[in-house]
């Protein structure tokens, strides 16, 4: 995991509106100032292998994906509209997850859908069950994997009780949400409907695991490495 770097040529004495320890707890690699002009140009360098930016409105917004739950579907989606507003040309939103609750991640999917900027998804680590549907709804063009990271595919799962009739719904639904799922991830790639399902078919309906290569073969990702997100802003001072 890398860790945020900051410039020690911050001068102390200067005295500010922003809350210095905020900052510091923002995913920022470098940061350049120089204090000889007004107003002060300020480069700052964001990695998506880094946690979130602290939560303030006007900075520009990632998203770590590592758990699919209803709580974490909650602040997907605030953490989606949030990014609509803050001016940034792309959200990047990080996976790194062992997968969970299909539900969840039908809302996160449609948050993802009614973004007007364009989700660049990024695999780190792991993305496996519901990470894999997700990190296929990047746009296409801003799928990135990390060249070590592991994808997994397989069916939908679940655990039906009770009378006969409702494990048959329950069932009925279980194919439902698997055939969409994977007609879904197959047309965000540019494959027919059933090709994902055709290849796990084919395999026994088991855990399909993909290496970063055949991910790009697959087309589930366009670039083999993860990017950086440059973020370029003016502060201006002014003593009275």
């Amino acid at each position: 995991m890398l860790l945020a770097e900051h410039s020690d040529n911050w001068d102390k004495n200067v005295n500010t509106t922003t809350d210095f320890k905020r900052l510091q707890e923002l995913p920022i690699i470098t940061e350049t100032i120089n204090r000889d002009e007004q107003p002060m140009n300020v480069m700052r360098y964001f990695s998506p292998l880094l946690k979130e930016p602290s939560l303030i409105d006007d900075l520009p917004t990632g998203i770590r994906v590592r758990k699919f739950d209803e709580t974490s579907a909650k602040e997907f989606s605030m953490l989606m509209s949030r990014a609509q507003n803050t001016g940034q040309p792309v959200i990047p939103v990080i996976v790194d997850s062992y997968g969970g609750q299909v539900y969840s991640l039908m809302s996160m999917i449609s948050d993802i859908k009614h973004s007007k900027i364009p989700v660049a998804t990024i695999v780190q680590g792991k993305a496996m069950s519901c990470g894999a549907i997700l990190f296929s709804f990047g746009t296409e063009g801003y799928r990135y994997m990390d060249p070590d990271s592991t994808l997994m595919i397989h069916d939908v799962s679940s655990m039906g009780w009770g009378k006969v009739e409702e494990i048959k719904a329950s069932a009925e639904e279980t194919d439902r949400l698997n055939q969409k799922i994977y007609s879904m991830m197959a047309e965000n790639c540019g494959h027919h409907k059933d090709y994902f399902l055709d290849i796990v078919h084919e395999k026994g309906h088991s855990d399909w695991f993909l290496e970063a290569d055949a991910c790009k073969k697959h087309n589930l990702a366009n670039h083999l490495h993860v990017p950086e997100l440059k973020i370029r802003a003016t502060v201006e001072f002014e003593f009275k």
